[in-house]
């Protein structure tokens, strides 16, 4: 996420937990899991291989996410990242970015179809993260933002987590989740955020 971020796309390194390498967990996102405007460790992504770790589940969490990336970026990305890390899960969060650069829905949707097969053909299992856009972009368009990820996850059979920011950008007071910007959520939110992943994430670790 985060306009601003086009002429800024500061790049997460991969980060990787010591966990047995039982399963790999590839997490392709935007600054939403790039811990943008975060200290290092406390985004939602790090605390997702925290849990994992105090569950005592066997998997290793790769961070490819990159602020400012958009659903083309993580297409173009995504088949060296499958080769490289061979992962048994997806986490796909991307598609904010096309919405605040105005992108054509039927872009993002078809760039998240080809992803989503591409990681089923490698054998992983994908995890769809939505997202919704603020209210004055329009409801018309809001509405039918918010449905590509469901369509998407209908249409090829993947899970997904309708909304990432649910508890967060939705609250009676929002704005004390969100950083300077309005755009980025604080420390604070990202272990709701991990709240709204967990329970779809968990059932593709069965």
């Amino acid at each position: 996420m985060g306009a601003s971020l086009a002429q800024n796309k500061a790049v997460t390194p991969p980060q990787k937990t010591p966990l047995p390498a039982d399963k790999v967990v590839l997490v392709l996102g935007d600054s939403l899991s790039a811990e943008y405007g975060l200290p290092r460790g406390t985004g939602w992504v790090a605390l997702l291989a925290q849990r994992l770790a105090r569950e005592k589940l066997a998997a290793r969490v790769v961070n490819a996410s990159i602020s400012g990336d958009t659903t083309s970026g993580g297409r173009s990305r995504l088949a060296a990242l499958l080769a490289q890390h061979q992962p048994a899960v997806v986490i796909i969060e991307l598609g904010g970015n096309d919405a605040l650069r105005g992108l054509p829905l039927e872009l993002t949707a078809d760039n998240l179809g080809w992803m989503t097969q591409a990681v089923q053909k490698s054998g992983a299992k994908v995890l769809l993260v939505g997202m919704q856009v603020p209210p004055n972009y329009g409801a018309d368009y809001g509405r039918r933002f918010a449905g590509v990820f469901e369509q998407v996850a209908t249409t090829h059979k993947a899970a997904v987590v309708p909304f990432l920011l649910k508890g967060v950008a939705d609250g009676t007071d929002s704005t004390r989740l969100f950083q300077a910007d309005r755009i980025h959520p604080t420390q604070e939110a990202h272990p709701i955020m991990l709240g709204n992943v967990w329970p779809e994430f968990r059932k593709l670790l069965k």
